[in-house]
């Protein structure tokens, strides 16, 4: 849904401002997005017609993609119900658990109600876009958790959001990487669609702006890495980031350049879309997710438990001394992240037994993740600098 015309659009800076390098793993995972499988999506969503309140088509839907995501063995399938104007509807939260940071989270969301019509575009494209992406990386490791809400009840006032973040995500204190929203985003049809809108927080509170411009800028290098897509940034406004980004969290989002006429009526369909504009919007999506939550490719990598790595002292105070079970190579990598993931330093040790040491005097007092890592082993464990 968007009540308002965009008006200032900012031209994105160059890739190389931006220090983020292209990767072929996640190039890879793009190229997998399916523009058939989409259209088949899509058509599915079309065919069960008008989402609305008291329309048994809502509720249908909500099955409809409930069902995709156990016939994938996703099982941690939240329907968490509410109620609007005096009936119930349901939010969809799905949740994939992250290696390394299991209590942080990417939510990339879309809704899934319509108005006046089947919705395909408003928001039938960013309901697929969700699926597509959830198909394929149900079994690729992320460092982060991610977690895919399909909200309801956006078109009478981004109701379905509001109510998780009010009774959801405050009451837990959900630990928020960045917020994706992806509304509208099939393009329209008989138009020259190569660009796609990148939405960033430029309104009160503003404490977490600066976090949204920097994720956006993030999104549409992505965008430009693993799409042929050009882009462009604009504001947020008018979506399901809403009431995150008015209650302090961290959000971007993805939006058509040339915004359908048909949006809110009966001819929001497939017709008067463009498929494969849709399809590149799906592949900047993967890359952009996957980028966000930090995915890897296993390889033959294995995990460790932490108990093979030791850590001497912890808390830590100038010096802390790592020793490895079951890890010794002529090449060990290591880093040194804060909790929400900020990388505070890395680097190679050569020639290692297995034990080495590292300098945290430029560390503040806090908590920290060390991971290390050789061509064919990984492991990660926390510590406390004094």
């Amino acid at each position: 849904m968007k009540a308002l015309i965009l008006s200032l659009l900012l031209t994105l800076p160059g890739i190389s401002a931006l220090g983020q390098t292209f990767d072929a793993f996640y190039a890879s995972m793009a190229d997998s997005c399916n523009q058939d499988t989409v259209t088949e999506y899509l058509q599915q969503f079309e065919d069960l017609g008008i989402k609305e309140l008291l329309n048994p088509a809502l509720d249908n839907t909500k099955d409809w993609i409930v069902q995709k995501y156990q016939n994938w063995g996703y099982t941690d399938i939240v329907e968490d119900n509410f109620q609007v104007q005096g009936v119930t509807t349901t939010n969809i939260i799905v949740t994939k658990t992250g290696t390394l940071y299991p209590d942080t989270y990417v939510i990339i969301d879309g809704h899934y109600d319509t108005k006046n019509g089947p919705g395909a575009n408003d928001n039938g494209s960013g309901t697929v876009i969700l699926l597509e992406l959830a198909r394929l990386i149900k079994d690729i490791p992320t460092e982060y958790s991610i977690k895919f809400i399909h909200f309801s009840a956006e078109e009478v006032g981004l109701e379905g959001s509001e109510h998780y973040v009010a009774n959801v995500a405050n009451p837990s204190n959900l630990d928020v990487k960045v917020l994706f929203n992806i509304d509208q985003v099939g393009g329209s049809g008989g138009e020259t669609n190569n660009t796609i809108i990148c939405e960033r927080d430029q309104s009160p509170p503003n404490g977490n702006n600066l976090q949204s411009d920097i994720y956006t800028n993030e999104l549409a290098v992505c965008t430009q890495l693993y799409s042929n897509l050009q882009t462009q940034i604009s504001f947020a406004y008018g979506s399901d980031y809403v009431p995150f980004m008015l209650d302090g969290y961290v959000v971007t989002g993805f939006y058509e350049e040339n915004s359908s006429p048909y949006t809110h009526s009966i001819n929001d369909s497939i017709s008067n879309m463009d498929i494969p504009y849709l399809h590149q919007v799906t592949k900047a999506s993967m890359g952009a997710l996957l980028h966000f939550a930090v995915a890897y490719q296993e390889a033959g990598i294995n995990t460790l438990e932490a108990s093979s790595m030791t850590l001497s002292p912890n808390p830590a105070g100038d010096y802390i001394q790592i020793t490895l079970k079951d890890m010794t190579s002529d090449k060990l990598y290591f880093s040194v992240t804060d909790l929400s993931g900020k990388t505070m330093y890395e680097s190679m040790i050569t020639a290692t037994n297995g034990t080495f040491e590292i300098d945290t005097r430029s560390l503040a007092s806090g908590t920290y993740l060390l991971k290390v890592e050789s061509p064919k082993v990984r492991i990660a464990r926390r510590f406390v600098k004094k």
